[in-house]
């Protein structure tokens, strides 16, 4: 697939301070007890849902540079799964991140790569992927949960090729048509993890 265009979301610090200077406030500036309650309480809530989401993914059971195996047994099942793992958070907006697996199915015949993404993706654009400089492509969002929005894709050997040489995988979300981020995600560790999947 060719490039596609992308345009990262930039405010600067005057446009956020003047669009924000009235909310809250009272008479000298000074910000309403009622809204920093509110505040606390939704800063409180990410904390949650972040420790939450992570002790989800299961126990570490080892580190490769930048990612992890973590292993899990899921309700009703009789063995534990297991997955390479990764997660960033954007840049410029410490609150987004994405979440990569990169897991063998149960037959241990494919490999597949989920990745989640934030609630609120524009989903008919998909996630993108460039690996170094290169683009691979997109791939289409299979479903959202109240955790995030999640594309699934089969590892076919180029695309492990790819991720074992190459050192930035680099994944793209949409919130609307012209506003792109990039989530760039090191490869370090990657095929040494990857070798050592159950």
């Amino acid at each position: 697939m060719g490039a596609f265009p992308l345009r990262p979301a930039t405010f600067s610090a005057a446009h956020v301070a003047s669009s924000n200077s009235h909310i809250g406030s009272r008479a000298g500036g000074r910000p309403r007890l009622a809204d920093l309650l509110v505040r606390l309480v939704f800063g409180l809530a990410a904390v949650v849902a972040l420790v939450s989401a992570a002790a989800a993914q299961g126990a570490v059971r080892s580190v490769h540079e930048d990612w992890q195996i973590r292993c899990e047994t899921p309700p009703g099942a009789q063995s534990e799964q297991c997955a390479l793992f990764q997660s960033v958070v954007a840049e410029d907006r410490a609150n987004v991140g994405i979440t990569v697996l990169v897991l063998r199915t149960a037959d241990q015949k494919t490999r597949l790569m989920r990745v989640q993404a934030p609630l609120g993706v524009l989903l008919p654009a998909g996630l993108g992927l460039k690996v170094d400089q290169q683009d691979v492509g997109r791939a289409g969002f299979v479903r959202c949960l109240p955790r995030g929005c999640y594309a699934e894709v089969v590892m076919d050997d180029n695309l492990i090729k790819q991720f074992r040489a190459g050192q930035t995988a680099t994944f793209f979300i949409f919130q609307t048509p012209e506003e792109g981020i990039g989530f760039p995600m090191s490869l370090k560790g990657f095929g040494d993890g990857f070798d050592k999947l159950p």
